[in-house]
């Protein structure tokens, strides 16, 4: 496994999602989106985001270096741990709806 580092997550409260798919950033921006009923914040800039709720919103990190995936779906809060759990649950269980295959992050991955 590479410990080639990813981008960081902005929020104060983080729970990450790992997603071995090999899709790129914007179109997994776009799925996201799609599946919240989100929009995504700074489309085409370096730091883009899909709104979840007040406070809360999902970013994804790349593996760096043409590294292969997983990608990491970072949910993130300024409120809460426990509403990034709560909005991650329900993200991931709306990719899921998808045909995504979505785990919790391990340790060594977050």
């Amino acid at each position: 496994m590479s410990t080639t580092p990813r981008d960081a997550a902005s929020g104060a409260f983080v729970v990450t999602l790992v997603v071995n798919l090999p899709i790129a950033k914007p179109d997994a921006l776009d799925v996201i989106a799609f599946v919240s009923d989100g929009e995504i914040d700074g489309a085409g800039t370096a730091h883009p985001r899909v709104g979840l709720g007040a406070g809360v919103w999902a970013e994804v990190q790349i593996p760096k270096f043409a590294d292969p995936p997983p990608l990491a779906v970072d949910v993130c809060s300024d409120v809460s741990l426990a509403v990034a759990r709560e909005h991650a649950d329900r993200l991931s269980a709306a990719l899921v709806r998808v045909g995504w295959v979505v785990r919790p992050a391990r340790r060594d991955e977050a």
